[in-house]
């Protein structure tokens, strides 16, 4: 669940076009995309003339993009800790910190800055899944659960929410709850992959291996690239193996 690049460019949009610079930054980002280190340079030599909050925010983008993501972090983390910008803006910069030290696998100090966003923007969805998120990585299922509570209770059709709480839930050893879950993911968008993904894992878990194999191979067909499209090849391979011995 960890948030695209592009996401990160969300809430600096705003602000830079309230600044009159969204040009330069648009131009910045993009590069991002072909030529982060070029993006990089940009960047920083933009910020020396004085852009110092849109060019912090795509140095560090770019960072991500090449790899460097606790450089990232750190940049994202400072730039929260000491840009002047509106409480809104800054528990969003908060919420990207704490994404890039997911990123670099750092999920204690995400949860540092997931709670401090929170502080500031009390209630705020996508600080309760980023803070979830970090709470995951510490196996701390149960404030995993409670924040993702938090958001469904709110907006009971987020679908990234309601799949991640399943797997929460299966980590708890609620495996109804989790399908229970899992099937309202569905319900909303039949192709959405994670929430295939654990469908799969929660039919295989009941020794439904012919609806487990069904819902990774959807997996496939949908994506054959990323993180979903990995666990469903290798829960497929591992299950083959299982069958022949």
């Amino acid at each position: 669940m960890i948030k695209s690049l592009t996401s990160f460019l969300i809430i600096f949009l705003i602000i830079t076009k309230a600044m009159g610079q969204d040009d330069q930054y648009d131009a910045c980002m993009a590069k991002v995309k072909h030529s982060p280190k070029e993006a990089f340079e940009d960047a920083l030599q933009w910020r020396d003339y004085g852009n110092t909050w849109a060019a912090e925010h795509c140095a560090s983008v770019a960072l991500i993009s090449l790899g460097l993501n606790r450089d990232a972090a750190v940049r994202l983390e400072n730039l929260a800790a000491k840009a002047n910008l509106n409480t809104d803006a800054q528990a969003t910069i908060f919420g990207q910190a704490a994404q890039a030290w997911l990123i670099a696998n750092s999920p204690s100090r995400a949860k540092i800055l997931a709670t401090k966003g929170l502080k500031l923007s009390p209630g705020n969805i996508e600080l309760l899944i980023d803070r979830a998120q970090a709470h995951a990585g510490l196996k701390d299922y149960i404030r995993a659960k409670s924040d993702l509570d938090a958001v469904i209770t709110k907006k009971p059709n987020h679908i990234e929410a309601l799949t991640f709480r399943a797997s929460t839930k299966r980590f708890l050893g609620d495996n109804k709850g989790a399908l229970l879950d899992i099937e309202r993911a569905l319900a909303l968008n039949i192709a959405h992959v994670p929430a295939l993904l654990e469908r799969g894992n929660l039919r295989r878990l009941k020794g439904d291996k012919k609806g487990a194999r069904a819902d990774w191979l959807m997996v496939l067909s949908f994506e054959l690239k990323g993180a979903s499209a990995i666990a469903a090849r290798h829960n497929l391979e591992k299950m083959d193996v299982t069958i022949n011995k």
